[in-house]
């Protein structure tokens, strides 16, 4: 490939204007740059772009197959101009690793939003617990993550985007069902089902809990939230997950929440990435769009940002 931009420009400036002075006018050229600019591209395609009519200048047949061609050409440039100096240009692909609350709740909600909004940009997502996130942002494998709870390491940048809390529930049968409040020798006595360990879940569970229980009968642990929420329906267990997971089950009189005074559990969703990654206006807008979602939301319902 031989010839220039620069020369598919004056071929297409001529051809709208049938016209060497018209197309030097509008390209602020002199008339005979603009000549000379046309014949080195005749030259090098070997082929009569024009036929001349004396001033005049209309295509030949070479000339109206190039046409549609450069003008191709030319508006692939122009956008990719534009991309660079105003990142006015959402296009390409973002890989976003989401814990399992952002995820389930969050997530498909600006997947369709920016889908709708910006077509050209797509999000590769993958679903992890909170220090799987981490891991693979130090590893590489994708740009944005968001987890739940706090991160102390000097190589991630964290931005908060919403805050959350954790709850403790049961069944309906359980012993502590209809307690007005359960101390933390009634916790100590139970049997619970949590999430795994890594999870941001359990992190931030286990952080409420430490130095006010010594011993912690943990039954079992699970990855899936689904999972936890059957067995506390159907066994005398005690779960800890986000008041969003539980909500609908507590709607319907299969859950219920358990006042924990003397536990805090108060959390955020947050932003993560590598510190020192550089500027991506794909993540900008992703960032930007969820802050703008999540604020819709509140605004909608102040008690469920996520509904």
């Amino acid at each position: 490939m031989k010839y220039t931009l620069k020369q598919l420009l004056v071929f297409n400036a001529i051809a709208s204007h049938e016209s060497v002075s018209r197309a030097a006018a509008e390209l602020c050229m002199t008339q005979s740059a603009v000549s000379m600019s046309l014949a080195q591209l005749e030259n090098l395609l070997d082929r009569p772009l024009f036929i001349r009519h004396g001033n005049r200048l209309t295509l030949s047949y070479w000339g109206r197959w190039l046409k549609p061609q450069a003008r191709k050409l030319i508006k692939s440039a122009e956008l990719i101009d534009q991309g660079f100096k105003d990142q006015n240009l959402i296009s390409g692909s973002l890989s976003v690793c989401a814990s399992q609350t952002a995820a389930e709740h969050l997530i498909p909600k600006l997947i369709s939003h920016i889908d709708s909004d910006y077509p050209e940009l797509r999000i590769d997502l993958s679903i992890r617990n909170s220090d799987e996130v981490i891991r693979g942002l130090l590893n590489h494998e994708f740009e944005l993550g968001i987890i739940e709870g706090r991160i102390d390491d000097s190589r991630i940048v964290q931005e908060d985007i919403v805050d959350d809390r954790l709850v403790i529930f049961t069944n309906t049968q359980h012993l502590y069902a209809n307690e007005e409040n359960v101390n933390l020798i009634q916790l100590e006595k139970a049997k619970w089902i949590l999430r795994e360990h890594g999870a941001g879940t359990r992190r931030i569970f286990e952080t409420a809990v430490k130095g006010l229980i010594k011993d912690l009968d943990v039954w079992k642990e699970y990855e899936s939230v689904a999972v936890i929420k059957e067995l506390v329906k159907n066994g005398n267990y005690l779960g800890c997950l986000p008041l969003l997971d539980i909500k609908q089950e507590m709607e319907r009189g299969e859950l219920v929440l358990l006042n924990t005074p003397e536990l805090n559990m108060d959390r955020s969703l947050s932003f993560v990435w590598l510190n020192g990654q550089g500027l991506n206006p794909l993540k900008d807008c992703v960032m930007a769009e969820t802050k703008r979602l999540v604020d819709k939301m509140k605004k909608n319902k102040p008690n469920h940002f996520y509904e």
